[in-house]
């Protein structure tokens, strides 16, 4: 049977129906990564635009600590690229966004008053300027998707963060999180709509069910290997998941980020 609605396609599966829906849900549905763009640049009407849906994303106690580089010149997209595992997209994209959790501007601000900021040593910050940055980000994503334009977020950005910091010039008290590469999709690219987790794995009922929940990962192997495999790939996702934290060398260098933290400036003690 072929499936056609977005919440279909999101689960690979047929069966799924929404009783409840939305244009704004049907966009959230069909998101997918897009790793190949067209040259088109992305207007500075448009980033600006995505610029404002992230700044109306939810943020504790209105700290707004995060902030974004979008980066345009080729050869500095190139750079920023090798240091990215020498992902194409991240250098051949119509604009690349890098966000930045920065904690620095609260530091800038108690400098300026004279005051002291011990707060900003604690982890909950870190954390607080990590999730803000992500919210953030994906109210862009979405932005930019209800604009025409595809995207995909670059975790290797914290591959090399001291390199990634110098090439952005980043001050003192933060760190790029991720990137995020936007443009408008190569029409000759295949990409589809991977499918996710069953609610059933995802979603309790007023107290956490791991049996329920894990008995129905079996069915999604069988999916998602599928799904895979209509690309020529192969693999299920419970052999990615512990492939990907089976240990430090799996991580890219990233094992490293409470020290890379910390010689930032952020101490998340």
């Amino acid at each position: 049977m072929t499936t056609t609605s977005p919440e279909a396609q999101r689960y690979a599966d047929p069966r799924v129906a929404l009783d409840v829906t939305s244009d704004s849900v049907d966009l959230l549905l069909r998101h997918r990564s897009v790793r190949r763009f067209r040259p088109d640049a992305v207007a500075d009407a448009q980033l600006r635009t995505i610029v404002a849906a992230a700044q109306s994303a939810p943020t504790s106690s209105n700290l707004q600590p995060w902030s974004v580089v979008a980066v345009r010149d080729p050869e500095r997209k190139a750079r920023l690229a090798h240091l990215a595992a020498d992902q194409r997209f991240v250098a051949e994209n119509g604009l690349l966004l890098i966000w930045v959790a920065d904690l620095g501007r609260a530091r800038r601000l108690a400098c300026r008053h004279g005051t002291d900021l011990a707060a900003a040593d604690y982890l909950e910050t870190t954390l607080i300027a990590f999730i803000d940055t992500a919210l953030a980000a994906q109210n862009a994503v979405v932005a930019a998707e209800s604009l025409g334009l595809g995207t995909v977020f670059v975790g290797a950005i914290r591959d090399h963060p001291k390199q990634v910091a110098a090439e952005l010039a980043l001050p003192p008290h933060t760190v790029a999180a991720f990137g995020l590469a936007l443009g408008v999709p190569d029409p000759d690219a295949p990409a589809g709509i991977k499918p996710r987790l069953p609610q059933q794995a995802v979603l309790h009922h007023e107290q956490y069910d791991a049996v329920t929940a894990d008995a129905e990962l079996p069915a999604y192997d069988r999916r998602l290997a599928a799904y895979r495999a209509s690309y020529g790939l192969s693999g299920d996702w419970t052999t990615r998941v512990l492939a990907r934290l089976r240990g430090p060398e799996s991580m890219a260098g990233r094992h490293l980020l409470r020290e890379v933290l910390q010689r930032r400036g952020l101490p998340s003690r």
